[in-house]
């Protein structure tokens, strides 16, 4: 059985009141809460092994580093990579795909085109914007359906003889639709293009198998699989990493430095310049074990569980409006009530002691493509109940009915 209540007493945050109401956290998609353990795994690196790694000699330093390189070796397993040289670690998904924007994109050659999709988070569009202004490179973009999703037929006419890569989110961030992934590399793959895939929103909902999807470069973070903030992954093809230049200079990513010539480390030191969060690596490892403990599947099992009954319950409130209806979808829910602004109805879901997202979800281009500014977005994870999905549901006729 899914013992949901004895999850919840390993995340102390959810016995908090906010307003006189007891913490109902529907933010689970921006970040999710961090279990004991996690916290316990911290404090123990700061207190007992708190030293520079792959710097000293010292007892200090040796421990630490097998910490991060064992963090380092359960992120490959968890993901299925070949190797632990294809992992690299980064301060989050965002900066992941900066560096293959970055280094990838020094291989590009103007008028290159990028493949995207309407649905992507800004961090999976400005960075190649920014690489489109060095190098005027063309973004080609994928439309959605009436269920937000994609146009698979007009992605496969997007490519042409000067595609040379396919940026997508894994799982959309505000519709939840979890896109079809593999028949996507495929297709690119059959055209001769590398794929990088935005998981961030699908690594704590699905088994991730990298070698299976046979994704090019696979990055997410740490902060939505219950973990420590400030940590990422990007997962790269060794090929591919060996073949692009450092993302940033200094310590630990060097071989030989001298004022006439720089040689650089191999993988995947390469691409980890400075002090890593070393800290928070290793207590990712411990993140890692307890999702794992549990079962990313029977997580999934629970959260689409919550996801159909609260939708259910949410249709019935007049005027509600809710964006993304694919089948399978992730347990993300956007929506309005009517007309009214979605700031109102979060602000006023707060003061019930529920907590949710309101806005754009750093994804303007699919706002406008769905001829809104914004929406308020519940999203669930391993540690909500059905009596918390009643105490949304119940709060949100109230919010209807003060609204009008």
């Amino acid at each position: 059985m899914y013992d949901v209540n004895s999850l919840r007493s390993d995340f102390p945050i959810l016995e908090r009141q906010v307003y006189g109401h007891p913490l109902v956290y529907l933010d689970n998609t921006a970040t999710t809460q961090t279990p004991r353990c996690v916290v316990e795994a911290i404090e123990n690196v700061y207190y007992n092994t708190k030293a520079n790694v792959h710097r000293g000699v010292h007892t200090l330093s040796q421990e630490a580093t097998d910490l991060q390189e064992a963090t380092r070796e359960r992120v490959r397993e968890f993901i299925n990579a070949k190797s632990t040289e294809e992992i690299i670690f980064t301060r989050g998904t965002t900066e992941a795909i900066n560096l293959v924007a970055s280094s990838y994109g020094d291989l590009l050659e103007n008028g290159d085109e990028i493949i995207l999709t309407v649905m992507e988070h800004h961090a999976n569009i400005v960075p190649w914007q920014l690489l489109g202004r060095r190098k005027r490179i063309i973004l080609r973009i994928v439309p959605i359906n009436e269920k937000g999703e994609l146009d698979m037929v007009a992605y496969r006419s997007l490519f042409n003889d000067r595609t040379k890569l396919v940026a997508v989110c894994h799982v959309s961030n505000v519709l939840g639709t979890v896109n079809p992934i593999k028949e996507m590399i495929a297709e690119a793959h059959s055209n001769g293009v590398p794929v990088l895939v935005d998981g961030a929103q699908a690594i704590s909902h699905m088994k991730v198998d990298v070698q299976d999807l046979n994704a090019d470069f696979y990055v997410f973070s740490s902060h939505k699989m219950y973990g420590p903030s400030g940590v990422g992954v990007l997962y790269g093809k060794k090929y591919l990493l060996e073949m692009m230049p450092p993302y940033q200079g200094g310590g630990e990513m060097i071989g030989q430095v001298s004022f006439d010539h720089t040689t650089f480390a191999a993988l995947p030191f390469k691409f980890e310049a400075g002090t890593p969060d070393f800290v928070d690596i290793a207590a990712f490892h411990t993140a890692i074990d307890y999702m794992t403990s549990i079962g990313v599947e029977r997580i999934a099992e629970h959260e689409h569980e919550l996801l159909t009954y609260t939708t259910e319950k949410m249709m019935e409130i007049p005027g509600m409006r809710i964006f993304g209806t694919a089948p399978g979808k992730c347990a993300v829910i956007s929506f309005l009530i009517g007309n009214e602004h979605h700031y109102d109805i979060g602000m006023l879901l707060d003061k019930l002691g529920v907590a949710v997202r309101t806005g754009h979800h750093c994804a303007q281009p699919l706002m406008s493509a769905l001829g809104i500014e914004g929406t308020v977005r519940a999203s669930f994870a391993m540690y909500n109940t059905k009596a918390e999905a009643d105490a949304f549901i119940a709060a949100l006729r109230r919010v209807s009915s003060m609204l009008g």
